[in-house]
């Protein structure tokens, strides 16, 4: 991650992931709210959309920890160097660790979904221990860096964990939409920021920031707070666009079963005006 590019790429996974996670949580309470009470069967559209998230959380996973030891200066799958008797790149260690978990989280996703024997609650469980392990690794990650850099990265951890936090709730808590788009919301937080860290550490263009000036702390500051109010808005506005456009075709079905009910209808008055007719 010592490059733009090395944010970019999580900040694109988590950033897909919350809008993923939007939509998904969207679709799910429109069908609730549209079944009888006491009917719980998810049906298997949902049960694909579990598999293909699981899936991908296995598939990134496995290419970030890879990546993190197989690059050019990575560790190679050495920890210690008994030669200079020092760690070897802990801090791509570090990133694989984070890795770990979410495949670990993404195992258990596909596990709870094709297997009713593991308890209900065990994806949610594990999802928010791979965002407190991030956020626990991210904690001792800065220490002995410039203010700014230290201060960019602890206001992640603001997103971190109160996603672990949420998710955790959701245990709980079930089918709660408002705490689902609140945890969604915050893996959009941690995917935008995580931009934000590789524009200020890792300027594209233009001088690069002064990492020890105090109003440059103050300006990252308030500029996390419009990271979120932008991150509260996209899920309000994707949330709107997945249920105006489910509520559309849902109301186009009914209309085509009303029609298709009154059409039947006047066939069979007309089938019986017919059948009179003739005994007459």
């Amino acid at each position: 991650m010592a490059n733009f590019g090395g944010h970019a790429i999580p900040g694109s996974f988590f950033l897909l992931y919350g809008f993923w996670l939007v939509v998904k949580y969207v679709l799910q309470h429109s069908w609730r709210t549209s079944q009888p009470k006491g009917r719980r069967i998810m049906p298997p559209f949902f049960k694909k959309m579990a598999y293909i998230e699981g899936g991908l959380q296995i598939f990134a996973s496995f290419v970030g920890i890879m990546v993190e030891q197989f690059v050019v200066d990575g560790p190679h799958a050495h920890l210690y160097n008994t030669e200079t008797n020092s760690w070897v790149k802990l801090m791509n260690w570090q990133h694989g660790t984070m890795y770990l978990f979410f495949g670990i989280s993404g195992i258990a996703l596909v596990a709870s979904t094709a297997c009713k024997l593991v308890p209900a609650g065990v994806d949610r469980l594990t999802l928010s221990l791979a965002l407190f392990v991030e956020g626990f690794l991210f904690y001792y990650h800065v220490h002995s860096r410039p203010p700014l850099d230290a201060h960019i990265h602890s206001l992640l951890l603001v997103a971190v964990f109160s996603g672990s936090a949420s998710t955790m709730l959701e245990i709980f808590i079930k089918d709660n939409i408002i705490l689902e788009l609140f945890g969604a919301c915050m893996f959009i937080l941690q995917g935008s920021w995580f931009y934000q860290i590789g524009f200020v550490l890792y300027p594209l263009s233009g001088p690069e920031w002064d990492l020890k000036l105090h109003d440059n702390i103050m300006f990252i500051t308030m500029c996390f707070c419009w990271h979120l109010a932008v991150a509260l808005l996209l899920v309000a506005c994707t949330s709107s666009v997945v249920w105006f456009t489910v509520k559309r075709f849902s109301g186009r079905g009914r209309d085509i079963e009303i029609g298709m009910r009154t059409t039947s209808s006047k066939e069979s008055s007309q089938k019986a005006l017919l059948e009179e007719s003739d005994e007459e």
